[in-house]
């Protein structure tokens, strides 16, 4: 199947974890905090909020906890200060 990172489409298997389905395709930031620091999957099994990311339209979602759907678009950070 095929979600959407920012907009580029990215391979994902039914099943996978939207975290998962980040990390396969060489993501490994998944967001930024306020003051730029790098943030991506630390636990795994939602006990952290490191990997908050945006899924279509809802902010703070953790991608460790969300399966992925076909069509579905995430937001990741690209750059200091944006989510």
């Amino acid at each position: 199947m095929t979600i959407f990172v920012n907009g580029e489409p990215v391979a994902a298997h039914e099943g996978q974890s939207v975290a998962a389905a980040l990390l396969s395709a060489g993501r490994r930031i998944f967001r930024r905090t306020r003051l730029g620091a790098a943030r991506g999957l630390f636990c795994g099994i939602g006990v952290c909020y490191d990997c908050l990311v945006t899924i279509d339209g809802l902010p703070n979602r953790r991608a460790c906890m969300a399966s992925v759907r076909e069509g579905m678009r995430v937001k990741i950070a690209t750059a200091n200060h944006e989510q």
